[in-house]
Parts: structure tokens; C-alpha cells; sequence
């Protein structure tokens, strides 16, 4: 076998930079490369190029380590295996073989097709050999491609300012775009896109993982291609006019960049370029919008971002086939989920790879498009679905619901009281709504920053037992006993309730239990946090009381942030008063007794009229029971508010 230093004896390697990564089936190495004279050969000795300035080499390993020839000799049987480093310490290579590199799981093939892994390692030694041996002489100018993997899940400027932080050198990212969940820039320097390359792993993010750099280059920057000339365009418009099969309304443009018609003049049309796939998107809308069934097979696309535009432009598009072609992942079939599909073909991409069977593949493909009947050429399973043709709209939330007149009555007086003495500063004076061994407990909605949380008065108190998970926790915030509930409910900001927009919905209603839910909004009225509009919940268990009314046996208080419609339609009608409550109809001679009552106890109207209904409309008895109770204290203020 004739080595590459027979045929190159004068070749030597001086190499002084390089960086190493591999693809995602662990079956080639990238090696960016700096130097002119540098000679790889893989281990069976088959030379793989030679290479000149920043640029890649590509090597099958298949189990085995790369080796590099070099003036010192080649290397002999103490050679340390695939992480290696020259005695005289110019290079650091590391190696990863397959069992690093290729993902143990089994691959799931659709349909039973054979995969294109093999074919696509077979095209990339290939296109290894033929990029080397033409690079040899390139002196256009190389650009480098950064890519953060993961990087979308990070905000733009904490990404930037950290590894600008690191970076010795000042650099300037260019067109800073984001590709499924990865992040790509480019930078025009060697020195600025090697330095940030060393910077791989050594920023760490607030869950302690760390930040991959990964370096590529290229020779021309995607974004700043031109647009392709007219006359260019009447040709690919020529071309695209004789794939259009006008009875099927079916555009076939699988493998355009080979059509003989553009190749005979020269050119250049690969739809993975965004100036490419945008004259098409033009020739579309400007001639054939009422398209059905459009193919894009066999065109190396790797992204569906460019044919979005689509959606819009033809919306009748029934069958969309992007078999053959480098999409890498099912998160790519988003931006094109809005297209009505009822047959779409993906079978020999590498997102096929991902799936461990064939229903997890259907699913995840008829997440995108429910319509969809055929996938791949195979009938799928009716689905099982509510299409709505006509847009429609959530209907608006109805308000309060009472089982009843009479529980109507009744809740709305108890709220009216509770809701005044809670919001009158004294909030002691509650003590005779709850009963004696009641509980109640707080809650907030998640909150991932409580630092900048503006619940913080209450997110000390928070039970949410969702993110709660200490049994012991749970038992510390949970206030039982009426004196210790309202002791602490005592502590809160002073507020103010919006009455206007409370609702209520009964959810439980017997003889001897009421259950109901209370919502609405409230302002706080400390001078910290003064007109600061919150929305609430809570969910009310109450058992009959002595005086007709209502005794608390659970409170359970849910408080979030008011949306901008409920901060908008807070407070915009004055608050009624009690006195202002309407008093039921009754007959006149009863009317006299209830203004003489009033009169006498100085109570307002409602609290005089609930005394006599309660002593069966008996002044004497309503009199001295009033008497007594009020010698004891038990009359609340808001009986005398008028």
C-alpha cells in the first residue's frame, strides 16, 4: 500500500490550532486546521487531503483513532490511542469513536424504509475528498460560523455579554439567528472566532449547565446573497411553468437545482438559499396561488422557515411532500403547521431517526396536522377530531350563580359585611364570622423570580401545594383556629374590594352546609404598594348560624396579579354603601316598626330589619335582645353605618 508520504514526500505539518467536533452519527470528525503544509491519512493509510488556511478536514473512523503523518515518523505501536498529543506538544487531537458519538438508542425507520444514514456517510466522505482537493487553492474569503446548541432557550444579551466577558478578544456577531433550538452568528475573523471557540463549556447558566461553542466555516455568508437577475428569473419561471401539471394543479420541483433547463444555462438555483426559495415563493403567488399539491423532495433542505411564507399565499395546498431532504427535526414542521395538509410526505430525513416507532411518529406528525390522511404514501387512521370551518370566539363569562332568591339574599348580605369590615382596617372585629376551630389557608400562582415577584406581602405565605412539597411545610401555613386565622389575616396590606365586580358561584347547598366561590379584584391601600389592583379567589365552607346568618368553618384565599382588563374595568363605579342596599318589600304597619326600630337602636335599615325578622318581627324581644348584645360587644360597627 502506497502511503501519502510516498506520494508527498515534502509535505510536513506545522499546524499550530485545532478544534474538533463531530456529526450527529459519530461517524467523522471535523478538524479546523491552520497551516499550509498538513498531510491526513486515515488508519488504513488513504490519504484525505491536504489543506491550506482555516478550513475542515472530514475523516471516517469507524472504531479507529485518525492518525496524522508528519515529519517526525509515523506513529509506532506506543501511539496512545484516540485522545493523543505530539511530543512536541504543536497539536492536541481528540478523537471520538462510535461509542461516543452514535446514540445507543435504535433508530426508527417509517414504514419499514431503509435508512440514509449509511448513504449520507458514504456522500459525506465522498464530498471529504473532492472539498479538500478543491480547497487546495481557494483564496476567497472565509467566514466562520458560530453555533450555541440549545442556545434559543437563553436571552440574546445574557448570552453575548457572558461570552464577551470571557472572550480576550472583542468581537462582533453578525446576523444573530435562531434555528430549532440552536443559535447561530458569524464572525469574519480567524483569531476572534478561535478564541470564542476555546470558550466552549466555560460559561455556566443559572441551572449550572454549561454553554457548547461550536465553530464552523464558510465561504459565503447565506443572508447576504443577492437575488437572483431577471433574466435568470424568466428561466426559472420557464422551468417551473413546464413542472406545473395544470389538471392536478400540482407543482413537481423535487431536484430543481439538476433541471437540464436551468443547468444549460448556468443556473444556480438551491432552494436551502433563502434568495432561491424566495423567487420561487414569488413565482407561486404571482402565477399558480390556487396550487394543491407541491413537491420539494430531493432539494437539501434543512429548515422550513423559508417556505412559511407559504402558508398565507396558497392556502388550498392539500399535499406537501419534503421527502428526501436534511430536516433534522420534527420541531421544523411548526412553522408550517398553518398549511391544511391531507397528505405529506418526510421518509428519508434525518428527523425519521428520532422516533422509536412508527405511532409515536404518527402522532407526532398529526400533532401538526390533524387533517392528515396519507403520510408518506400510507393511509393513516381516521382521526378523531372537531374541525370548526367558521372562526369562533369564547363566550363571555356569564356572572353570579345562585341556586336560589333566598341564597342570593343571603350571601350577598354576608359578603357585604365580611367584605366592609375587611377592607375597614379593624380587621379583629371578624372574629365572630369564623368558627371556633376554622382553618384557613393562602396560595399564589407559581412564581419562578420571587425576588421581583410584586406579591411579595404575600408569597412568604403562599400553600401552594403544587410546588409545596414538604408535608411539614404544608401543616406550618395552614392557620387553624379562628383567633390565630384572624390574627393573621390581620397582617395582610389593608385593601379596598371592588363589590361592583364581585361574582359568586354556589358549587355545594344543603340544609346544613354552603359551599361558594367568591372572585373578583381589590386594591391595596398602604402607602408601600398604594393602588396596586390584584385579583382573587376564594372559596368559602359555611354552616347555618345562630342569628340566620353564616359561620366560616374554611377559608381558602387564592391572590394573582389583575390582568390589564381587569386593572381597566376596577373601580370605574362607585362602591354602594350599605345603607344603600334595597330593603324587601313589606307591609306598612311593619315599615313603622322598622323605623321606629332603627330610630331606637341607632342601627341603619338592614341590621334593624335582620334584628326584628330574627325575634319573628317581635319589637320587644328584637329591643332587649339588642340590648344585650350590644352591652356585650357583639354588635359589629357596620350596623351603625347609615
Amino acid at each position: 500500500m502506497i502511503r501519502s508520504r510516498e506520494l508527498y514526500p515534502n509535505l510536513s505539518v506545522m499546524i499550530t490550532r485545532v478544534c474538533s467536533s463531530s456529526d450527529s452519527s459519530g461517524s467523522a470528525v471535523m478538524r479546523e486546521v491552520w497551516n499550509t503544509d498538513s498531510s491526513f491519512t486515515d488508519h488504513d493509510g488513504r490519504w484525505l487531503g491536504v489543506h491550506q488556511s482555516w478550513g475542515s478536514v472530514k475523516a471516517g473512523l469507524h472504531n479507529h483513532p485518525v492518525h496524522l503523518q508528519h515529519r517526525g515518523g509515523a506513529p509506532g505501536p506506543s501511539w496512545p490511542g484516540p485522545r493523543s498529543r505530539f511530543q512536541n506538544g504543536c497539536v492536541d487531537v481528540s478523537v471520538m469513536g462510535s461509542q461516543n458519538g452514535v446514540s445507543k438508542h435504535k433508530k426508527f425507520t417509517p414504514y419499514g424504509r431503509p435508512s440514509c444514514k449509511g448513504e449520507r456517510r458514504i456522500d459525506m466522505i465522498r464530498n471529504t475528498h473532492r472539498f479538500t482537493a478543491e480547497d487546495k487553492g481557494r483564496d476567497e474569503k472565509t467566514w466562520f460560523k458560530i453555533t450555541i446548541p440549545h442556545g434559543k432557550m437563553y436571552d440574546k444579551r445574557w448570552l453575548l455579554t457572558s461570552l464577551q466577558n470571557l472572550c480576550p478578544i472583542a468581537f462582533t456577531p453578525l446576523h444573530y439567528t435562531t434555528e430549532g433550538d440552536a443559535v447561530h452568528f458569524y464572525l469574519e475573523d480567524a483569531a476572534h472566532a478561535s478564541a470564542l471557540c476555546k470558550l466552549t463549556r466555560r460559561v455556566t447558566d443559572s441551572k449550572g449547565q454549561r454553554v457548547v461553542v461550536l465553530m464552523s466555516h464558510c465561504s459565503s455568508l447565506p443572508f447576504l446573497q443577492s437575488e437572483l437577475k431577471p433574466q435568470d428569473l424568466e428561466h426559472l419561471k420557464h422551468c417551473m411553468s413546464k413542472r406545473f401539471d395544470s389538471s392536478q394543479k400540482s407543482l413537481n420541483l423535487s431536484s430543481i437545482h439538476s433541471d437540464p433547463d436551468l443547468v444549460s444555462h448556468n443556473i444556480e438555483i438551491i432552494l436551502n438559499r433563502k434568495n432561491c426559495m424566495q423567487a420561487v415563493i414569488k413565482i407561486i403567488q404571482e402565477n399558480i396561488p390556487e396550487m394543491l399539491c407541491l413537491n420539494l423532495s430531493n432539494n437539501k433542505l434543512y429548515k422550513l422557515d423559508d417556505i412559511a411564507e407559504l402558508v398565507n399565499k396558497t392556502p388550498n395546498l392539500q399535499s406537501l411532500n419534503l421527502s428526501h431532504n436534511e430536516l433534522k427535526s420534527e420541531q421544523e414542521l411548526d412553522v408550517v403547521k398553518g398549511f391544511r395538509l391531507v397528505e405529506l410526505w418526510l421518509d428519508r430525513n434525518p428527523l425519521c431517526d428520532h422516533f422509536k416507532d412508527q405511532t409515536s411518529y404518527i402522532s407526532a406528525v398529526r400533532e401538526r396536522f390533524p387533517r392528515l390522511h396519507r403520510l408518506d404514501g400510507h393511509v393513516l387512521p381516521l382521526p378523531i377530531c372537531f374541525d370548526v370551518e367558521a372562526r369562533t370566539h369564547i363566550p363571555p363569562c356569564k356572572g353570579s350563580c345562585f341556586v336560589s332568591n333566598e341564597i342570593q339574599d343571603l350571601i350577598q348580605r354576608f359578603l357585604q359585611h365580611y367584605f366592609c369590615v375587611y377592607d375597614s382596617g379593624d380587621r379583629q372585629r371578624l372574629l365572630e364570622a369564623y368558627h371556633d376551630g376554622a382553618c384557613f389557608s393562602l396560595s399564589l400562582p407559581p412564581i419562578n423570580n420571587p425576588s421581583r415577584c410584586r406579591l411579595k406581602d404575600y408569597h412568604k405565605h403562599s400553600r401552594n401545594i403544587k410546588n409545596l412539597k414538604d408535608p411539614s411545610g404544608r401543616f406550618r401555613l395552614l392557620k387553624r383556629t379562628r383567633l390565630t386565622l384572624v390574627a393573621f389575616l390581620s397582617e395582610l396590606p389593608k385593601t379596598q374590594h371592588d363589590i361592583n365586580l364581585i361574582n359568586v358561584d354556589v358549587n355545594t347547598y344543603t340544609s346544613t352546609l354552603l359551599v361558594f366561590t367568591v372572585s373578583g379584584v381589590f386594591k391595596e391601600v398602604d402607602d408601600k404598594s398604594r393602588d396596586s389592583v390584584r385579583a382573587f379567589s376564594r372559596v368559602f365552607i359555611t354552616v347555618p348560624a345562630r342569628n340566620s346568618g353564616l359561620c366560616i368553618v374554611n377559608d381558602q384565599l387564592f391572590v394573582r396579579n389583575a390582568t390589564t382588563e381587569e386593572i381597566r374595568c376596577a373601580f370605574a363605579a362607585p362602591a354602594p354603601t350599605l345603607s344603600s342596599s334595597p330593603v324587601p318589600s313589606i307591609s306598612a304597619s311593619l315599615q313603622e316598626m322598622l323605623s321606629a326600630f332603627s330610630q331606637k337602636s341607632e342601627m341603619n335599615l338592614e341590621w334593624s330589619q335582620k334584628c326584628l325578622q330574627d325575634n319573628a318581627w317581635d319589637f320587644h324581644r328584637a329591643a332587649q335582645i339588642f340590648t344585650e348584645l350590644k352591652a356585650q360587644g357583639k354588635i359589629p360597627e357596620a350596623a351603625f353605618i347609615k
